[in-house]
């Protein structure tokens, strides 16, 4: 009986303990110990198909919390499918930095400097998605008209979700019908007589020019001999030429050098008459005397004229005392 009464005793203490522990770690999560957590919803257009409850919640790589409800939204009055993604975010990767912001307006903040999430693939190999959280400024905030319980974080499609859709958006029935009649054009333009006639044309064509070919090849052939008694004439000149050149250049230099012998010449002469004809030269000087000996005839001769023309004797009688 008294092992029995310790087993009993042992148990119950086991089942305390563990009782304890439980309620340690409600009271803990109710108290958020360990940072502050935030309840989220995004809503989402596409599949969701791979994203499980517990699938991480990443900002830039580091997780920052997880799923924690998935539900599809049916609308009724527009016959609209959305899916609504509900996560936990918690602190307990988070840092802030500064103050004056409490975590009820962070989320709101954060969401208007472009905060957004997208789907993003955890392994290529077992398909799983999970939440990537990142900044996009140029992108802009479109929430659906649905009543949410918590703040709702704006979302963007993936490159591979732009890619689906766009891919969805071609009308590959038009291509299909566009090609069928390209091809039917192309079958009756191959049906007309002037096309199947190309063949024949082109190989006429082919053959004239083949024909004029042989023609140019004869000509040239002819004009060889001819061409060759040209060059032979042009190369004889250009030597001519070249050995005339020499003594025409001697010939030029000796021009040259007398040219410019009788321009030194010319310039002294110049020199020499401006020498001469300046002001205190003895040439000008008796330039000067000579014509006023010249003016004194001049007058002496007018006057002798005046004379004669007073008295015309006077040659044969001589002048007379009182004129004298």
């Amino acid at each position: 009986m008294s092992e029995r009464k310790h087993s009993v005793l042992i148990g119950s203490f086991v089942v305390g303990s563990l009782l304890i522990v439980l309620a340690g770690a409600v009271v803990i999560g109710s108290t958020e110990f360990g940072g502050q957590r935030q309840q989220v919803v995004m809503v989402f257009e596409g599949s969701v198909k791979g994203l499980t409850v517990g699938a991480p919640v990443a900002l830039r790589g580091v997780e920052i919390g997880q799923v924690t409800d998935i539900q599809l939204l049916l609308s009724t009055d527009k016959a609209d499918i959305i899916m609504q993604v509900e996560a936990e975010l918690s602190e307990r990767n988070v840092r802030l930095v500064g103050g004056g912001m409490d975590a009820s307006s962070l989320i709101p903040y954060l969401i208007d400097n472009g905060l957004r999430a997208q789907l993003n693939m955890q392994s290529v190999l077992t398909g799983l998605l999970y939440v990537q959280m990142d900044f996009h400024p140029d992108t802009v905030a479109t929430l659906p008209d649905v009543t949410l319980p918590h703040p709702q974080i704006p979302t963007i499609p993936t490159e591979l979700e732009l890619l689906r859709r766009t891919l969805q958006s071609i009308d590959y029935a038009k291509i299909a019908q566009d090609i069928g009649d390209i091809a039917g054009s192309l079958n009756t333009l191959t049906a007309t007589e002037a096309f199947q006639a190309l063949p024949g044309d082109l190989q006429q064509t082919l053959a004239s020019l083949a024909k004029a070919g042989d023609g140019l090849t004869d000509a040239m052939a002819a004009l060889r001999p001819e061409m060759t008694t040209v060059l032979a004439e042009a190369r004889g000149v250009l030597q001519q030429v070249n050995a005339e050149l020499p003594r025409l250049s001697n010939s030029a230099d000796s021009g040259l050098q007398r040219l410019d012998s009788a321009l030194r010449v010319t310039e002294q002469a110049m020199q020499s008459l401006g020498d001469q004809v300046n002001a205190g030269s003895p040439t000008l000087y008796q330039l000067n005397t000579t014509l006023k000996e010249v003016a004194n005839a001049s007058r002496a001769l007018q006057s002798l004229a005046r004379m004669l023309e007073e008295h015309p004797d006077a040659l044969l009688r001589g002048r007379r005392s009182d004129e004298q």
